[in-house]
This record gives C-alpha cells, structure tokens and sequence, in this order.
C-alpha cells in the first residue's frame, strides 16, 4: 500500500468526523504512516509503546483513541487537531495478528476566552489545550534565577511557565516565542518577550515591582506602543483565536499549533 498526503486525506475520510478507526494492510511502511502525520499535524505524543500504555494518558491526552482496542493496542501514537485525535500504530486484530492502524476520536476543546465572574483562570493551561500540546516540557532546565540576576528583575511566572512548557519555537508558526525577554528597549520601560515577522514586539511595560502585574505592550514597526491590561498567556490565547483582537491571528487558522524549531529543523 503506497502511502501520500492523499492517502492519508482518502483514509481519514472514511473515517469521518467522529470516532472510528481501520486496520491497515500489514505491508504498509508504518515509518511512512508516522511520517505523514508528523508533516501534517506535528510531534506526537505516545500512548502506547511496546504493549505498555503510559500512566498519565486521560481524556485530555487521547484516551479516546484506545478505546477500541481494548488491551490489543501495541503501539499508538496522538496527534491533536481541532476538536479530533488522530491516532496511528499498530494493534492485534481479533486473530490475534499485529497490524497496523489508523484511528480517530473527537476531542472536548474548552472554550478558550470564557471566563466565568470570579473565576481564577490558568491562562497556560488554556493555551495548552488551544494549541493541542501534549509534549513533555521542553525548557525544563531553565535557570530562572541566572536569567533574573542577569537582567536584574523578576519575570512574570506564567512567561516561564511558556517558556519551560513549549521551548523555542512560535506560535502558529508566526508568533515567535522569546527563550529570554530581550531589552535593546529597556530605556523605553520595556522587556521583549516574543515578536512575530511583521516587526511587531510583544512587551512588558515593566512598572512595579510584581511582574505578574506587569501589562503587555505591542511596539509596532512605527515605534507605536498599544498597552493591553492582561499577561503574556492570556495575551496569546486571545490573539490566537479572538477575531475581534487588534492583533488577532484567528483568521488565518481554524486550529492553532506550536512549530517547535529543534524537533522541525
């Protein structure tokens, strides 16, 4: 069975938007099912290795896609996109033979701006769950308190947060993500802690001394500065997906992703 991008396009197809899923000829190149979706969904998040499912696997991480396979699954593989999981791998069919597999499941997507009166909302884990990312934190070995003694401030945690969580790379591929906040416009009052490929920096307008406080900025390609009241996590969640937002990107993407650069190059 020759695989493509149309394959893969026909076999989803007949999948259909709900749950399903289909075993496979044994003679597919299962590298080339993997590879195909990695190019089309990104890296994926492992459920299933060696007959052995990981312990922390739930509805958030794909679950679903398990199901019907019962204690037959031998290696699955997730990728989330939208309101659907992917997955692919190989399982035992009723006859006990090891084939190969292509399942999908539909998955719960939060509302991502909702915000009830009173609610104590964790921004990251909104941006999490917009962006479908299921990976081990990528920047874990960050050394905050180097990074602040060097710049001489406090940073915002929930930009740590970001940082540890999803490691160099951007936003929708587009919105890149900042390693350390850069300060070639410090005599402004502002740290840079992303910018995109329009010459727009995102800031904070570093007042005070509580950088959980601290507002962002956008410094425009004309030296314009537009203050918004909320952090850096909240700040991307809504450009992601809030049409109305002066800096929105909802309307060149129906689903949302991060392009981590050392699993791409």
């Amino acid at each position: 069975m020759k695989l493509t991008q149309g394959t893969i396009n026909d076999l989803l197809a007949q999948l259909g938007p709900a749950d399903g899923y289909m075993y496979l000829p044994s003679d597919l190149d299962r590298q080339d099912l993997t590879d195909l979706l990695d190019s089309r969904y990104g890296a994926p998040r492992t459920l299933v290795l060696d007959g052995f499912t990981d312990p922390t696997v739930d509805g958030s991480r794909g679950a679903a896609l398990l199901v019907p396979f019962e204690d037959r699954a031998v290696t699955i593989r997730a990728w989330a996109y939208g309101d659907q999981w992917v997955g692919a791998g190989t399982a035992r069919d009723a006859e006990e033979v090891e084939r190969p597999v292509l399942v999908v499941a539909r998955r719960e997507v939060p509302e991502p701006l909702a915000v009830a009166p009173g609610e104590d909302v964790d921004w990251m884990e909104r941006l999490r769950g917009i962006t479908g990312w299921t990976q081990p934190a990528q920047r874990p070995d960050m050394v905050w308190a180097e990074v602040e003694s060097r710049l001489g401030t406090a940073l915002p945690s929930d930009y740590k947060r970001m940082v540890e969580t999803f490691g160099e790379g951007a936003f929708d591929g587009f919105l890149d993500l900042n390693q350390e906040p850069w300060t070639h416009l410090r005599e402004d009052g502002l740290l840079i802690w992303a910018g995109t490929e329009h010459e727009d920096l995102y800031c904070w307008r570093a007042d005070g001394d509580d950088p959980d406080r601290w507002p962002v900025a956008v410094r425009s390609f004309d030296g314009e500065d537009l203050l918004f009241d909320c952090q850096a996590a909240e700040f991307v969640c809504r450009i992601l997906v809030d049409p109305r937002h002066p800096y929105t990107m909802a309307g060149y993407f129906d689903t949302h992703w991060f392009m981590n650069y050392r699993e791409s190059g």
